[in-house]
């Protein structure tokens, strides 16, 4: 049992479930005859201004026909994509009402702690008497997950997530937003994830802009030396990232970067996995360098790679 005042959990959820939508989608899909019909899908959001955008996850919508918003209060509208980002797996809907809409409060997930209470709050079927509520903790911070589009770095949490609450909100004791649930992870059963809202944060002007988020990117594909990696290709050092692939025209294969090389520092850093590259490259806006050094059958030199960006 949770230890903390009932009324303080009561009082968080009173505080965000108005702003907590069901959102209802429909997808058109073929059979094996290549009939079209189609398939409906239910996911959760939350309202975060008074513009009526909506942070949801991007698998709720992906590829839908229609969108459908039913509100707390029953009210049911049309929703509009606005922007979506595979990468985070986040996306942003828009609806239009006369009537003031009921706006959450987004935290800061920085603050968060492992071992601190949250709530997780879906509303995956749009029916009248409030959303779904489970409570939980913090079980761990910055955990990376590899997904289909790449790695990502969530909140892990026992509060239960279902499919159906899937874009809710993950919301401390205070009734302020710290995540965004996602029931779209592989072998979570009976592990609950959640996007720090400050990721959210991070691109939700890009996706109300342009649609989608462009990122600081070099161009290259890597994998961990280990002393059989080394001894099977051959290589000069035993550590760092050998680079396994090379996008064409990209700004890695622009600075001479070739398959093989090994990259033993990024900007002075020694580098001991590829995941270091990746997180040095995220720090950097377009068009900054980044100064990587090589190692290529046994010669090491330095190359300036001007970061570009990409969707």
């Amino acid at each position: 049992m949770i230890p903390v005042d009932e009324d303080v959990l009561v009082s968080a959820v009173e505080k965000v479930s108005k702003s907590v939508v069901n959102i209802a989608s429909v997808r058109m899909m073929h059979d094996q005859l290549f009939r079209v019909f189609p398939v409906e899908g239910v996911g959760s959001g939350v309202i975060i201004d008074t513009e009526g955008h909506i942070l949801t996850n991007n698998h709720v919508i992906d590829d839908a026909e229609r969108l459908k918003v039913t509100l707390a209060d029953g009210r049911v509208l049309r929703g509009k994509v606005v922007g979506n980002d595979e990468t985070t797996d986040l996306a942003m809907i828009k609806v239009e009402s006369d009537a003031s809409l009921p706006v959450a409060e987004l935290g800061d997930s920085s603050a968060l702690k492992a071992g601190q209470i949250v709530i997780a709050i879906g509303n995956p079927f749009g029916l009248t008497g409030g959303p779904t509520v489970t409570a939980g903790i913090v079980s761990s911070l910055d955990r990376s997950i590899q997904a289909r589009t790449g790695v990502l770095d969530l909140i892990q949490t026992d509060a239960a997530i279902n499919p159906g609450n899937s874009g809710g909100p993950l919301v401390n004791t205070k009734g302020q937003v710290v995540a965004i649930n996602t029931a779209n992870m592989p072998y979570a059963q009976g592990i609950g994830f959640a996007v720090p809202v400050n990721t959210a944060k991070e691109i939700l002007k890009e996706l109300v802009e342009h649609g989608k988020v462009s990122r600081p990117w070099i161009g290259i594909a890597s994998v961990k030396v280990t002393p059989q990696v080394a001894r099977y290709y051959g290589l000069p050092r035993t550590e760092g990232a050998l680079v396994a692939g090379v996008e064409p025209y990209s700004p890695a294969d622009d600075a001479g970067l070739r398959r093989g090389d090994v990259i033993e520092q990024v900007d002075g850093d020694r580098i001991e996995d590829p995941s270091q590259i990746a997180g040095a490259v995220r720090k950097k806006k377009v068009d900054d360098m980044v100064t990587v050094t090589v190692n290529r059958y046994g010669r090491q030199f330095q190359v300036g790679i001007q970061v570009d960006g990409h969707p």
